[in-house]
């Protein structure tokens, strides 16, 4: 995970070197050599998912196109948001890896090992999916986790629950629905006692304003005053992911672009799926930087 960068641009290596500092750990070393199991953990992935987001903005910066002088607005799914905060310069690269660290580390302390669960529900609009949730739940949670958008919903609570709704999601019209491997259940109110450990920690954080809005997972519109960030950023730990609504938003104010910065290609095609006359490009490699370049 990020090693192509690093091999290849003195800037990345920078990155992730930042961000072992930062943390105390060789988190570079775990994302290039593995172990898996301890790499997916969700103390480790956060931070690492955000060295390579900003590895790779580093990297176009160093060719001449600083992103937030021609971006009209950031945006980040669930962590993402503070690698968007930290692109857009309302975070420093190090508070955000350890802000991240720290925010996995309390989901994982809120909810005890093997005691919730997540789902994605797929052919399923978000209505629908919660009409599935609110029969399954029986006195537990399950509710809407993230609105992805094109049909894909996904859910999150107590693992029974959630296992009641994958049986009951086909019956109410989903095409399929499948048991996510996560290590505990995401925006959903049993992460509430990280949520009041995130609001504590992020009550110290030196937060300002973006160089751009960030468009919020919380509210799908536009925010930058520090204070509403932070709070936000509290509130999105319990809080379903608005990403169908963020997207529609951003294609209303007339965005027709989206750069998807980082490990993976899942958020350019979840944007393809909600508006099919919006255009995106995944930027991972240092190939991909190259070909960026030339299509700009």
């Amino acid at each position: 995970m990020g090693k192509p960068l690093a091999d290849a641009l003195p800037l990345a290596r920078h990155v992730f070197q930042e961000v072992d500092d930062a943390l105390g750990q060789n988190l570079t070393r775990l994302m290039f050599e593995g172990p898996e199991e301890e790499l997916k953990l969700t103390e480790n992935t956060q931070p690492a998912l955000l060295a390579v987001s900003v590895a790779v903005v580093r990297a176009l910066e160093d060719s001449g196109l600083v992103l937030t002088e021609v971006a009209y607005f950031v945006a980040g799914h669930s962590l993402g948001e503070y690698s968007a905060l930290t692109i857009a310069g309302s975070l420093t690269l190090a508070d955000a890896a350890r802000l991240l660290k720290l925010r996995g580390q309390a989901m994982q302390r809120a909810v005890p090992s093997g005691q919730g669960a997540m789902a994605a529900l797929l052919g399923i609009e978000v209505d629908g999916a919660r009409e599935v949730c609110t029969e399954a739940a029986k006195g537990q949670v399950c509710g809407v986790a993230n609105d992805n958008g094109g049909g894909q919903v996904v859910i999150s609570g107590d693992k029974d629950a959630v296992d009641r709704a994958i049986a009951l999601a086909p019956e109410k019209g989903a095409k399929r629905a499948i048991a996510l491997p996560v290590s505990a259940p995401f925006h959903c109110a049993l992460m509430a006692p990280a949520a009041e450990e995130m609001k504590d920690v992020l009550a110290d954080a030196n937060i300002v304003a973006p160089s751009v809005p960030l468009v919020a997972n919380v509210t799908a519109e536009p925010v930058m005053d520090p204070d509403t960030i932070r709070s936000l950023l509290v509130d999105q730990v319990t809080a379903m992911v608005r990403w169908r609504e963020s997207i529609l938003y951003l294609r209303d104010q007339g965005v027709d672009t989206l750069v998807e910065l980082g490990s993976g290609k899942v958020l350019t095609g979840l944007a393809r799926r909600i508006d099919r006359e919006m255009t995106g490009q995944a930027i991972e490699s240092p190939d991909d930087i190259e070909t960026f370049f030339k299509e700009l």
